[in-house]
C-alpha cells in the first residue's frame, strides 16, 4: 500500500502560539500525522504542555519562547530557524492576541500591539523561512484567519484589521509562491472555545445569540482545527493555493 497523502513523516513543522488552545492542538494533530513540531510562543519553556503530548506522539519538540511584540526576536526566530537542519517544512502560523475597546476609545498601544503580533509578525516569519522552501521548491504556509477576515466585528477594530489584512497576505503570497512549489492557505476558525472568546463565553446574552447562529449548536473545540491544518500541510493539499478554508460549524454558510 502507498503512502497516505496525509502523512507527514520526515517533516518538521514550526508552529506558532502552540503553547495552548488552537496551536496546541494543531501541534498535536500535526504530530500525530507524524511530523516533529518547533513549538514557539512567549510562554513556553521546558516541560510545557505541548512538548509532552507531541513527544508522546513518538515525534520530536522543540521549543522557542519568543514575544511576536518584538519584531528583532522574530527577526532571530526567523534567521534562526531559515539556517536549521533539518529545515522547516510547514509554518503554521497561529501567534495572535485581541485587545478590546470601543472604536472611538480604543488605545493606539492596542491597536499597535494586535496589528505587530497578529499580522506583521506573521510576515516577518514568514518571508525569512520561505526563501528555503523556494530555493528547494516545496513548503507549506497556513496563517490562522477568522470570521473577522470576513466581517467586521464589535470593539475589536485592530483585531478585524489585522485579520482581514491576513486574508489578503494570503492571497498575494499565493500569487508569488504557487508556481514554484510553495502553499499558501489559511484556516479560518469559527468561535472556538479559547481564552480569546472567555468573554463573549462567559456573556450569557451574547453566546447565546452565538450558538443561535452556528448551524453545528456549539462552539467549536480547538481539536476541531487539527484536520484541517494536517490537509493544509500534507500533499493532499498540493494543488490547494490561496484558500480560505472555514471549520466554523457552519456560520459562514447561515
Amino acid at each position: 500500500m502507498g503512502r497516505s497523502p496525509f502523512d507527514l513523516t520526515g517533516r518538521t513543522a514550526l508552529v506558532t502560539g502552540a503553547s495552548r488552545g488552537i496551536g496546541l492542538a494543531v501541534a498535536e494533530g500535526l504530530a500525530a500525522a507524524g511530523a516533529d513540531v518547533v513549538a514557539v510562543s512567549a510562554t513556553l519553556g521546558p516541560g510545557s504542555e505541548v512538548e509532552r503530548r507531541v513527544t508522546a506522539l513518538g515525534r520530536r519538540c522543540e521549543v522557542a519562547q519568543v514575544d511576536f511584540t518584538d519584531r528583532d526576536a522574530v527577526l532571530e526566530l526567523g534567521e534562526r530557524m531559515a539556517e536549521r537542519r533539518p529545515g522547516v517544512d510547514i509554518l503554521v502560523n497561529n501567534a495572535g492576541t485581541i485587545r478590546r475597546a470601543p472604536a472611538a476609545e480604543h488605545p493606539l498601544a492596542d491597536w499597535d500591539e494586535v496589528l505587530q503580533v497578529d499580522l506583521s509578525s506573521q510576515f516577518a516569519l514568514t518571508q525569512q523561512l520561505a526563501r528555503p522552501m523556494l530555493e528547494r521548491g516545496s513548503g507549506k504556509v497556513i496563517f490562522t484567519a477568522s470570521l473577522l477576515s470576513f466581517q467586521g466585528g464589535i470593539t475589536v477594530p485592530g483585531y478585524a484589521a489585522a485579520k482581514h489584512g491576513i486574508a489578503g497576505l494570503t492571497r498575494a503570497l499565493a500569487n508569488e509562491w504557487a508556481g514554484r512549489g510553495v502553499n499558501v492557505n489559511a484556516i479560518v476558525p469559527g468561535y472556538i472555545a479559547t481564552d480569546n472568546n472567555t468573554a463573549l463565553r462567559e456573556d450569557p446574552v451574547r453566546s447565546a445569540e452565538l450558538l443561535a447562529r452556528i448551524p453545528a449548536g456549539r462552539w467549536g473545540d480547538p481539536a476541531d482545527l487539527a484536520g484541517a491544518a494536517v490537509f493544509l500541510a500534507s500533499s493532499a493539499s498540493d494543488y490547494v493555493h490561496g484558500t480560505l478554508l472555514a471549520v466554523d460549524g457552519g456560520w459562514l454558510a447561515r
